[in-house]
């Protein structure tokens, strides 16, 4: 059942891994899995304030970072913030480090328009594990929200060189070169990404508005219907790529659109 739990909850399923974790905890009352699934469970569903009493209680009864790091997102979730930010900062203070508790307490600065703090966060982490590309990550897109992307380029740039295998910092760094109009170094970052990912539907699209930018229509359209690939939820994400390009094209129906995104070019 604790397995059918965390499927559930992988699934966005929140209602049902809630159900399933609270049958696991009828039996066990002090399963720490089973109360961790059961908080996200409940913090996904915007009840952070129930999950806080059964994270307080386990949270007393042993010495468990990730526990700490959901109280926080529960406390947070019911709108005690500064409470959650205390605890978060008492939990980033553990040894060896638990970097989610530095990555919820960067977010949860950064909500808070506390850029310059969360910064300094996931500096620190950084720091303590500078091998973790996904601080790298996170730093860059705190520099993006502070509207500096020479930093963020910087961090995507030291990024690849320790993760030359990751299609998501080449995607990230791609769509940054993107923002700043360099479409031709934009798009080869793109190419590389899905050289080493082919089936990432959304950095395809991206791709698809640099070719766009660049002229080259046709290559760009048939690179948009790959993208969309007769998946619905690519619907909005290819609109934007062909209306939000100076060469794009404008539908005024979405059946138009669709019409043209599962034709076969001329």
């Amino acid at each position: 059942m604790l397995q059918r739990a965390g499927l559930a909850l992988r699934m966005q399923q929140f209602v049902e891994a809630e159900r399933l974790a609270a049958e696991v905890l009828k039996a066990s009352r002090t399963n720490a899995a089973a109360i961790s699934i059961l908080a996200q469970a409940l913090i996904a569903q915007r009840r952070g304030e129930e999950a806080i009493a059964p994270l307080e209680k386990a949270v007393r009864r042993g010495d468990d970072p990730g526990l700490e790091t959901l109280l926080a997102g529960a406390l947070s979730e019911a709108g005690r913030a500064e409470e959650a930010v205390e605890r978060l900062r008492r939990t980033t203070e553990r040894r060896p480090p638990f970097l989610p508790a530095f990555q919820e307490l960067a977010g949860q600065l950064a909500m808070a328009a506390r850029i310059a703090e969360a910064i300094a966060v996931i500096d620190g982490a950084i720091g303590l594990a500078p091998g973790v590309v996904e601080l790298r990550l996170d730093m860059s897109r705190l520099h993006l929200y502070g509207n500096d992307r020479r930093k963020a380029r910087a961090v995507l740039t030291e990024a690849r060189e320790i993760a030359p295998g990751r299609s998501d910092v080449y995607t990230a760094l791609g769509r940054l070169l993107f923002l700043d109009g360099e479409y031709q170094a934009a798009t080869d970052t793109f190419r590389h990404a899905l050289a080493l990912n082919p089936d990432d539907a959304m950095t395809r699209a991206d791709l698809a508005a640099c070719l766009f930018e660049m002229g080259e229509r046709t290559a760009a359209e048939a690179c948009l219907r790959l993208a969309y690939g007769g998946r619905n939820h690519m619907l909005g994400r290819t609109s934007r790529a062909l209306v939000g390009t100076s060469r794009g094209r404008f539908f005024l129906r979405p059946s138009a659109l669709t019409k043209f995104l599962q034709s076969k070019p001329a």
